[in-house]
């Protein structure tokens, strides 16, 4: 669902409004955690005075005194010019009432996620502020939309959704409700631009970009974990190593806290009506029952007592490379391998085939297509997973049935470490750990854009910035290919079929036009 485009009357924002706020206007914001303070601190230091305020009494002279103290950090490090801080500090005043933010230009809320308590208060800053005003909710989990659904004028209010440290990260999501004006969007959006933040547009849906976009990061990981095939650390390593993600999704829930990224999973499933593509994971919610919340527990899904050793990823013994291969068909996305076996001194032989590097055994190894190995019991089959960039890639991931022989598994091992890779071998899982959880954020991608919850441009940004993915999704799947990408979650959802690897009618389409195109 897109934003209502078609507001008019005088619930409309000036038409000076397309450009960002001046800095000589007044920012307020309402709620003193850490948010709050962040976001006062950005708009601070983009010059503006700012006005903070909280109901509880004396927590907003308490932040006033933790922003300053932050600048006062900043000079010490030699980030911030002494003078700019005092100027800064001067600026920056605690409120005792909402009456105190009268002249604010812009008002950005960051108090409790509580629906009730944030229209309570927007009903009474609406009451205060003058016509000209933008009201902005920090929400990163409840509708803008509902937030401003008692208004007398909506149209003024938007999501500016700002990541955690605010000062430090640069993406900020500006969200339009469905009855958010343009003009308002347009300077909400001017303004986190002139802050030097980088802001992407989107439509009011469950979890916006990111938090839509980002689950199957870790819905992919947790259901690999629950079939038994890799442990945390392994699958860790694979989608670090190999996937080329800053980290892994079991050590970033562990930062994030278990508790809350499970919430956010269980807010966007059921948003979204419990569509499977979003179920949350059995394994995290025992996790935060046990009270295993990760960092700030002491444990989660690893242990941070002092001295606790983190496990090791699963990695094979070395083993004696093959001499020489015969690469069958096009590796596709692996194709960068061929030269890689070359550089490391393996004869490669090319032959037409069916898409898989042929052992000098016999055994076949294929790239991660969504099938199994015990699916070919005639065969000795052995899949290895998708890597952003092989040549950097540290570790590669393999997987067979069980039962494989030991010597078509020992050649597969050594051909990847002949490369001076590391070499996980997992359970025999569909689709494997890097593949299948890039075709799922690539899949939920595409649907937003299709959907018109942001542009693909957006959704990208959004990614890399927000949640600092290698690629953005959208990235991603182009480089893998429509085509590919839906034959895999085709290939998953005929062994899962429960609608969670359905591929989205959007990625279908591509995946058609792609065909139609490769024809000519």
């Amino acid at each position: 669902m897109t934003a209502n485009t078609n507001v008019q009357g005088s619930d409309a924002v000036s038409a000076d409004g397309a450009g960002p706020i001046d800095p000589s206007r007044t920012v307020a914001v309402v709620g003193t955690g850490t948010m709050g303070q962040g976001i006062a601190q950005v708009a601070l230091l983009a010059g503006h005075p700012v006005r903070l305020y909280d109901s509880a009494p004396g927590r907003a002279g308490e932040a006033v005194a933790a922003v300053a103290g932050r600048l006062a950090r900043l000079v010490e490090k030699g980030r911030l010019d002494a003078a700019e801080r005092d100027a800064a500090v001067a600026r920056l005043h605690a409120a005792d009432g909402l009456a105190e933010l009268a002249d604010a230009a812009l008002v950005v809320e960051a108090i409790v996620e509580q629906l009730d308590v944030k229209q309570r208060l927007f009903a009474d800053l609406e009451e205060i502020v003058g016509e000209g005003t933008v009201l902005a909710t920090n929400t990163s989990s409840l509708s803008v939309t509902a937030i401003a659904g008692g208004l007398r004028r909506p149209g003024r209010f938007v999501g500016l959704h700002f990541f955690n440290p605010a000062p430090l990260l640069p993406l900020v999501e500006v969200v339009s409700g469905f009855a958010t004006e343009p003009a308002a969007a347009t300077r909400a959006y001017e303004t986190a631009k002139s802050w030097g933040k980088t802001p992407v547009r989107c439509a009011d849906t469950p979890g916006f970009i990111v938090n839509r976009v980002a689950r199957p990061f870790y819905a992919e990981a947790l259901r690999i974990y629950e079939e038994g095939a890799a442990d945390p650390a392994t699958i860790d390593a694979a989608l670090r190593e190999s996937g080329g993600f800053r980290m892994g999704p079991f050590e970033l829930t562990d930062l994030i806290g278990q508790d809350v990224n499970e919430a956010v999973t269980r807010s966007v499933w059921d948003s979204f009506h419990q569509d499977p593509k979003f179920t949350p994971s059995l394994a995290q919610r025992r996790l935060v029952e046990s009270g295993r919340l990760g960092r700030k527990s002491g444990h989660g899904w690893f242990s941070y007592a002092e001295g606790a050793e983190r496990p090791e990823p699963h990695t094979a013994a070395p083993a004696k490379a093959p001499e020489r291969i015969t690469v069958r068909g096009d590796l596709g996305p692996a194709e960068q391998l061929v030269g890689l076996f070359e550089e490391a001194g393996i004869a490669v032989r090319r032959k037409k085939g069916n898409d898989s590097i042929e052992l000098p055994g016999g055994a076949r190894l294929c790239l991660a297509d969504g099938e199994t190995s015990f699916e070919y019991p005639d065969e000795e089959i052995v899949y290895f997973d998708l890597a952003l960039d092989y040549a950097a890639a540290t570790r590669i991931v393999l997987s067979a049935r069980e039962g494989i022989s030991p010597d078509a598994l020992g050649e597969a091992i050594g051909l990847f470490q002949a490369l001076g890779k590391q070499v996980s071998v997992i359970g025999d899982v569909p689709g494997m750990i890097v593949a299948r959880t890039v075709a799922m954020l690539a899949d939920v991608a595409v649907d937003a854009v299709d959907r018109g919850v942001a542009s693909a441009e957006d959704v990208d940004t959004a990614m890399r910035l927000g949640v600092n993915y290698p690629a953005g999704p959208l990235e991603w799947a182009a480089k893998l290919g429509a085509r590919r990408t839906c034959s895999l979650l085709r290939e998953l959802h005929e062994r899962y079929p429960t609608g969670r690897y359905a591929p989205s009618l959007g990625l279908v389409r591509r995946g058609y036009a792609e065909q139609v195109e490769e024809s000519r």
